[in-house]
C-alpha cells in the first residue's frame, strides 16, 4: 500500500527510521529494534540506502521486505540517484515492485570521494520526475528546516524544494533539528513558497556527545543553549546524557505535537534501547 493512500483511521501519526547494518552477520540483530518499533504500529519505517555498488548487493531491499511481509509495516525505501544511471534506477524500481514495495525516499545521495558519479540524475527532483514518470509509487523528499548545507542561503533552499514537490514528490521528511522553531518558521516558509504537501519533522535522540559532534557536522543543524548545556553538563556522564537526550527529544515532540503537528518521524540509529525508550515516550503521546 502506498503511505498516502492509508485511511486516516489507521494512522497513528508515527514513523521510524533504520538503516542496513555494515555487515551481513548483524542483519539477525535488527528484529530486536523491529519488534519493538513495529508492536507501535507505525505508519511505515524508512530503510537507508548504502550508496555505491551493486543495486543487486544492496541490503535495503532484503530489510524492506522483512518490514512489509514479516512485521506487516509499510517500508518507505530510500534511494539515491548520484551514483546509479536511469538503466540501474530501473533495475531498483523493478525490484521493489516485485516485492510489494511501493513507498520511495528519493534522494540526491551525498559526495564521496572515490565514488564515481553518473550524468543522468544530478538532483533529487531530477530523480522523483523520473519515478513518478515510469512508476506507480508514493515518493517522499527530504528536507532540511536549516538549510542544505550546499545551499547559499535559505531562499535558494526552498526555491529548490519547491522543485522537489513540483516533480511530484508527495509528501517531505525533514533532516533532525534540535530547536523546535527551526521547523515552525521553516514550515511557514514553505507555504508561502506554495509548498503544499504535509511536511514530517524528524527528530533524533542525542545519546553520546560524539554522535552530536557528527551530526551537526553532517546536517549543519544549530545548538540551543540549553542543548549545548545538558550535553556539557554530561558529556562524561554515559547513562546520564542518555536519559538527558532522550528526555530532550521527548520534550521536542511533546511541543511539536501541542503546536499542531499531526505526524513524528524517529531516527532510532537502529538502537533497541533508543527505541525502547522512544516508544515508551511516544506511546503516552499519540
Amino acid at each position: 500500500m502506498k503511505i498516502t493512500e492509508m485511511k486516516p483511521e489507521d494512522r497513528t501519526g508515527i514513523s521510524f527510521e533504520i538503516f542496513p547494518p555494515k555487515h551481513d552477520s548483524y542483519l539477525s540483530d535488527i528484529d530486536e529494534t523491529l519488534k519493538i518499533l513495529c508492536a507501535l504500529k507505525p505508519d511505515y519505517i524508512s530503510v537507508t540506502f548504502g550508496a555505491g555498488g551493486s543495486l543487486n548487493r544492496n541490503k535495503t531491499v532484503e530489510i524492506a521486505k522483512k518490514i512489509l511481509h514479516d512485521y506487516h509495516v509499510e517500508p518507505l525505501v530510500h534511494l539515491t540517484c548520484l551514483n546509479y544511471d536511469r538503466e540501474e534506477i530501473d533495475q531498483f524500481a523493478d525490484e521493489l515492485k516485485k516485492n510489494g514495495i511501493l513507498n520511495v525516499l528519493a534522494l540526491r545521495g551525498d559526495h564521496r570521494e572515490g565514488m564515481p558519479e553518473k550524468n543522468d540524475f544530478r538532483h533529487a527532483s531530477d530523480l522523483i520526475a523520473y519515478l513518478k514518470q515510469k512508476n506507480d509509487f508514493c515518493i517522499a523528499g527530504a528536507c532540511y528546516p536549516e538549510g542544505h548545507p550546499e545551499s547559499p542561503d535559505r531562499v535558494a533552499d526552498i526555491l529548490n524544494l519547491k522543485k522537489k514537490v513540483d516533480a511530484g514528490a508527495d509528501f517531505l521528511i525533514s533532516q533532525l533539528f534540535f530547536d523546535n522553531r527551526m521547523f515552525t518558521g521553516f514550515t511557514e516558509n514553505c507555504r508561502i513558497a506554495g509548498i503544499t504537501v504535509p511536511v514530517t519533522p524528524g527528530i533524533i535522540p542525542v545519546i553520546n556527545k560524539s554522535q552530536i559532534e557528527r551530526m551537526v557536522t553532517m546536517c549543519g543543524a544549530t545548538l540551543p543553549g540549553r542543548f549545548r548545556r545538558i550535553i556539557d553538563r554530561y558529556a562524561e556522564k554515559k547513562d546520564a546524557l542518555f536519559d538527558a537526550g532522550m528526555n530532550y527529544a521527548i520534550g521536542q515532540m511533546i511541543d511539536l505535537l501541542a503546536g499542531g503537528v499531526t505526524d513524528l518521524h524517529i531516527y532510532t540509529m537502529n538502537n533497541a534501547r533508543v527505541a525502547a525508550r522512544m516508544a515508551d515516550g511516544i506511546r503516552n503521546l499519540m
